[in-house]
């Protein structure tokens, strides 16, 4: 059965997650508030200080704080399950989108499109930023995965990225340009799963462990094409390209939606 709960706020636009009281907590972007709600239907919105603040993202501390990011402000913002909040400003400053989620070394990462950077805030609220070194690589969203690195999307440089909590960055070209990719997340496989919207399919990886690669013979290439059938396709055809290095996804897959 559906039920459907009515916002304060019209055309809110939110994004939700699960708090630490047994409450749903959620950012809304257009609505410039932080809301929750319990599971009986009733609701409360935290107002965000300032007008500015477009909210792009939530996710849960390990501090026990909800974090969100505030795009056009360049902020980061901390709301406790009482309603208090916090702000953080960024070093870096304009008009920029962010997507943010909690890390393994219990740190909040976030991105930061506009000036194609990664970004770290401890629960203190200390700020550290990492470059993305090519001159497409625009974050998108982020998301800890199954190995112990951040994992994010970059949909003009059509690539899968990966940041260790040392801050060292790695990026996968995508084996077909054009995919629009963009919403990443962690499955109850062990696997990143990810959004292609220009093409409307879905797109998973596998962050293993593989070794660097040299360019094969025809003859191997014939035989890799000829396992196609049993499911080693797209292994081969990512696997045997100059873009492979250590540490990189094993294979790629598309789900169609």
């Amino acid at each position: 059965m559906i039920t459907e709960f009515t916002l304060p706020t019209p055309t809110a636009n939110v994004e939700a997650i699960t708090g630490p009281d047994g409450n749903i907590w959620f950012a809304e972007s257009t609505g410039r508030k932080i809301g929750r709600i319990t599971p009986s239907g009733a609701l409360t919105e935290f107002p965000i200080p300032g007008l500015e603040a477009t909210l792009d993202g939530i996710a849960l501390g390990s501090d026990g704080n909800l974090w969100f990011a505030e795009a056009y402000a360049s902020k980061i913002g901390r709301i406790s399950v009482n309603g208090a909040i916090a702000e953080f400003a960024l070093p870096t400053t304009g008009l920029f989108h962010y997507s943010i989620t909690s890390g393994p070394d219990g740190n909040l990462w976030f991105t930061e499109d506009g000036p194609r950077k990664i970004g770290r805030i401890t629960v203190g609220g200390a700020i550290t930023e990492f470059s993305i070194v090519t001159t497409d690589g625009y974050p998108g969203a982020i998301t800890s995965g199954p190995d112990g690195n951040l994992w994010f999307t970059e949909n003009i440089g059509n690539r899968i990225g990966r940041i260790t909590t040392a801050g060292d960055i790695t990026e996968y070209p995508l084996p077909i340009a054009h995919r629009g990719v963009f919403w990443i997340t962690t499955g109850p496989d062990g696997r990143l799963w990810y959004t292609e919207q220009v093409v409307s399919k879905i797109g998973r990886l596998t962050p293993t462990t593989i070794l660097p690669t040299v360019p094969l013979p025809p003859t191997i290439l014939l035989t890799l094409a000829a396992l196609a059938g049993v499911g080693l396709f797209q292994v081969a055809r990512f696997g045997r390209g100059p873009q492979q290095r250590r540490g990189g996804p094993t294979s790629w897959s598309q789900t169609r939606t």
